[in-house]
């Protein structure tokens, strides 16, 4: 696995491991199934509702914690700069971790205006020794400007939705500007847009002898976008990882930034500027 280097110097494996949905037992083995094929970071969130089985799987695991990359997600009732610090904690309660190595505001929330508030909290959290690397999600460029603008911290990442539907270039180019990473959280578009089933995806797939996901994968890297994929079953998450020996040409990938379907390709509609989250 190759790697990318944050604006605040720490390293990343090129693809991470989302869990939405993985809980229980069941996640609980699939999380420890994909450390042993490689995975060294594991993406989760307050509001995913299983911090305390990703913990657990950290903790089962005979890898070292210095060797394992946590993200966790700020959800929207804790922008206030108190309740954001507290529940930082109690994540970490949660789960039985020291510290996060990578701490996100999960979205913006525009219509409470509480992200600066929230922003300020992680940079705080960070200094505190509660987080290793902080960072957004769903942030737009007027977003990320406001943030940069009256706290004069960059983030070091920047977790969108991003996937050959709702390719999300503009954010993707204001991230770049920035210096920030982009990460693509469901890159593959979840079960009902079926990406992986789409003619030019798979057209790619057997032009290259990979899998559709694996196109998509190189995708995003082949454009300096780190993927988050989910994928339970130990034969997915290898062929996740096995994407290192072969490049898209500059052609098909312009094919698949043609797929875009602009606001009518995103996934639920979640657009950042009006989409509220409170769990």
């Amino acid at each position: 696995m190759s790697y990318f280097i944050l604006n605040d110097g720490k390293q990343l494996p090129d693809i991470g491991l989302g869990t939405v949905h993985i809980q229980g037992a069941t996640g609980l083995e699939s999380i420890l199934t994909a450390l042993d094929a490689g995975y060294r970071l594991i993406d989760t969130s307050t509001n995913y509702h299983n911090e305390g089985m990703v913990g657990a799987a950290i903790r089962r695991t005979p890898i070292s914690r210095h060797e394992i990359l946590v993200t966790s997600k700020l959800p929207g009732l804790a922008h206030q700069y108190d309740m954001a610090i507290k529940l930082i904690q109690e994540s970490l309660y949660r789960t039985g971790l020291d510290y996060f190595d990578i701490y996100l505001i999960h979205w913006p929330l525009p219509k409470r205006d509480l992200y600066v508030e929230a922003w300020q909290a992680l940079i705080d959290a960070q200094k505190f020794g509660l987080i290793r690397s902080i960072g957004v999600s769903n942030f737009t460029r007027e977003h990320l400007n406001r943030i940069i603008a009256e706290t004069g911290v960059t983030p070091a990442i920047n977790q969108i939705e991003r996937h050959p539907y709702f390719n999300n270039l503009e954010t993707v180019r204001a991230n770049n500007e920035l210096g920030i990473l982009t990460q693509a959280w469901s890159p593959f578009g979840r079960d009902k847009l079926n990406v992986l089933e789409d003619p030019v995806i798979k057209e790619l797939a057997l032009k290259y002898d990979k899998e559709p996901s694996q196109i998509v994968i190189r995708w995003n890297l082949q454009q300096n976008v780190q993927p988050i994929v989910k994928a339970a079953s130990a034969k997915h998450q290898l062929a996740n990882l096995d994407v290192l020996d072969f490049e898209l040409q500059v052609a098909d990938i312009e094919k698949i930034n043609a797929l875009d379907r602009g606001e009518a390709g995103r996934i639920a509609g979640q657009d950042p500027d009006e989409y509220e989250e409170f769990e």
